[in-house]
């Protein structure tokens, strides 16, 4: 009969119960079901268990191919990707915030890129800079309040004595 699987589980029943009930990941939780429903008789086929589990039947035949090669080890091994390389490395990193911690400091988001492109030679979009800067550094620009073109040189620092 097609799609009737032929695989010896070790372990008991009980003790994929057992771990059923501690896991915390989803993704492990429905592969220790397959085992499960596989060991107490109570599907017989992929497809069947597709169905039930919600996934793709390729998908179960997978999973119960990375048991049969590394047991419940290999099946619970749940693989990430590293995700990108950040542009910006850490020593870059630190130099940027000991520029961003200098008093003059930065006036604009535009002048920190132009920064990172002509003094660390990194090509970092604008809002990339932006996200980076306010976000994940939390600095803040060093740019002066605006004074109005009327106002009189030296009259807040009278205002503040009075």
């Amino acid at each position: 009969m097609a799609g009737v699987i032929k695989i010896e589980i070790a372990e008991s029943a009980q003790e994929l119960k057992k771990q059923l009930n501690f896991s915390q990941n989803s993704e492990v939780k429905e592969r220790i079901q397959v085992l499960y429903w596989l060991k107490t008789n109570q599907v017989r086929s992929t497809g069947a268990l597709a169905s039930l589990i919600g996934k793709h039947r390729t998908t179960v035949s997978r999973w119960l191919s990375k048991y049969r090669k590394g047991g419940l080890k290999g099946l619970l091994e749940v693989k990430k990707s590293p995700g990108r390389v950040p542009k910006i490395t850490p020593s870059v990193e630190k130099k940027l915030i000991q520029e961003l911690e200098d008093p003059e400091g930065f006036s604009s988001y535009k002048e920190i890129q132009t920064w990172l492109q002509l003094i660390q030679d990194i090509d970092i979009s604008y809002s990339a800079v932006h996200k980076r800067v306010r976000y994940g550094l939390e600095g803040k620009l060093k740019v002066p309040r605006p004074v109005h073109s009327k106002q009189e040189l030296g009259a807040p620092e009278a205002f503040k004595k009075n």
